[in-house]
């Protein structure tokens, strides 16, 4: 699941992103409501985190751009305004939800797991490569049944790569897909994590080069006629 992230205070960012890649979702970060617009036309969300009071474009102006334009995507709003008016603006704008800063961590996140539940009616569908099989909702990963244990980053790193199949994951590919909102990580870090995951999936019992390093651009996925 990829969440956006659209909210100006860093501390409470960087906050929010930490703890919801420890959940592992996905997460991308904007600092105002002009990127945020720009990242819904860029990529697809399964939710959006929306502050109101934004530079450049507020919560409110954003939300009402999204939903003028059809964007069905759930969105949470949060705010530190905590009157009737002001949630009855922000669900007119189209919002979904609505939650007042300072907020309740573990509310937060079964608001956040209610609005998927209800963005994305039944389980999201399971990529599978071969004898390899990933449950985004779940965070289940198997191999001929056997399970694996991945991290959160390895999780990631695996779905980015099952949804790019056969085209080439590239490096800055893998820093927007993974570590995102995060500073962009040293190459030998990325070896690093593909490694480790070779190495899981080669215990589960897939073949050693499942994971191909195409030289000079990134890595893909092994094609199936030959896994």
């Amino acid at each position: 699941m990829r969440i956006l992230l659209v909210e100006d205070d860093i501390q409470l960012a960087d906050s929010l992103a930490e703890t919801l890649t420890a959940q592992r979702y996905a997460v991308d970060l904007a600092r105002d409501g002009e990127l945020g617009l720009r990242q819904t036309e860029g990529f697809v969300y399964d939710l959006i985190l929306l502050d109101v009071t934004l530079p450049k474009l507020d919560g409110i102006g954003l939300c009402q751009r999204l939903r003028d334009r059809g964007y069905s995507t759930p969105i949470l709003m949060l705010t530190a305004r905590d009157t009737s008016l002001d949630k009855v603006i922000g669900l007119d704008a189209g919002a979904d939800a609505y939650m007042v800063k300072p907020f309740n961590l573990q509310e937060l996140l079964a608001q956040i797991r209610a609005l998927l539940r209800r963005g994305k009616p039944g389980s999201a569908p399971i990529l599978a490569w071969g004898a390899l099989q990933l449950d985004p909702s779940s965070y289940e990963v198997k191999y001929n049944r056997v399970q694996i244990q991945l991290t959160p980053k390895e999780f990631a790193l695996l779905e980015a790569m099952l949804r790019y199949g056969r085209r080439v994951l590239s490096r800055t590919a893998i820093i927007e897909q993974v570590w995102s909102w995060q500073e962009s990580p040293e190459e030998d870090t990325i070896k690093t994590y593909i490694k480790n995951l070779r190495s899981k999936l080669k215990a589960a019992g897939a073949p050693k080069d499942f994971i191909e390093t195409v030289h000079g651009l990134g890595y893909r996925l092994k094609a199936l006629d030959r896994v």
